[in-house]
């Protein structure tokens, strides 16, 4: 069977940099941001644009913010 190509087989990637605090905020938002690789304000990291990446961003989107990086 040929193997399937995704949407964004070009390699879409997501910079995604908290700009809010965590304090405060629900558990599951820290651990969201904790997955997302994110440990302070100011913190950028860099991560491939896929379907699980997105949910996890609609999650906290009051805490980060998110810009397409073209590789």
């Amino acid at each position: 069977m040929p193997a399937r190509k995704s949407a964004n087989a070009a390699g879409a990637v997501l910079r995604v940099t908290q700009v809010r605090s965590a304090i405060g905020s629900k558990p599951k938002h820290r651990g969201t941001l904790r997955a997302l690789g994110l440990r302070g304000i100011g913190q950028v990291n860099d991560l491939p644009d896929r379907p699980e990446i997105r949910g996890m961003i609609a999650r906290v989107p009051h805490l980060v913010s998110v810009e397409e990086v073209s590789s």
